[in-house]
């Protein structure tokens, strides 16, 4: 498979780097991955594209990596109002309506420091990151 354009500006596709996941993982224990790619799955149970995450239920406990591009806002907003503990990979834009209206009320963040190098680049992403937490009510 050809990642170039994978791991490119020219994508909304960000493979999660596995150090990151593990982290987080060993703090939670996930059960499903809601946006992946079989080849990037970072659990046994994981939604394609195909499957559309957006029109899956999320159950237990979640993590999410999702399309950085327009469909962004659908994403959180689908944590947010899943009966899951949904743990999110996510772009640190704080200037947007997805982030004030999702994240800021609902959700626990922890800003990344640095830039993360996501799976397969050999350059760090060329925008901050962030953990968002929603937790299941």
């Amino acid at each position: 498979m050809n990642t170039d354009l994978m791991f490119s500006s020219k994508t909304d596709l960000w493979a999660t780097p596995q150090d990151l996941f593990d982290k987080y993982d060993a703090i939670y224990h996930f059960e499903t991955d809601v946006c992946a790619l079989p080849e990037n799955a970072k659990c046994k149970r994981f939604f394609t594209p195909e499957m559309d995450g957006l029109k899956q239920e999320w159950t237990g406990v979640c993590w999410c990596n999702p399309p950085y591009g327009r469909q962004i806002g659908k994403w959180v907003e689908k944590a947010v109002k899943s009966f899951a503990t949904v743990v999110m990979l996510l772009p640190a834009r704080t200037d947007t309506k997805w982030f004030h209206d999702w994240v800021l009320p609902y959700g626990k963040i922890e800003f990344l420091r640095g830039r993360l190098k996501f799976g397969g680049c050999d350059n760090s992403a060329p925008f901050p990151s962030m953990i968002v937490v929603f937790q299941a009510e």
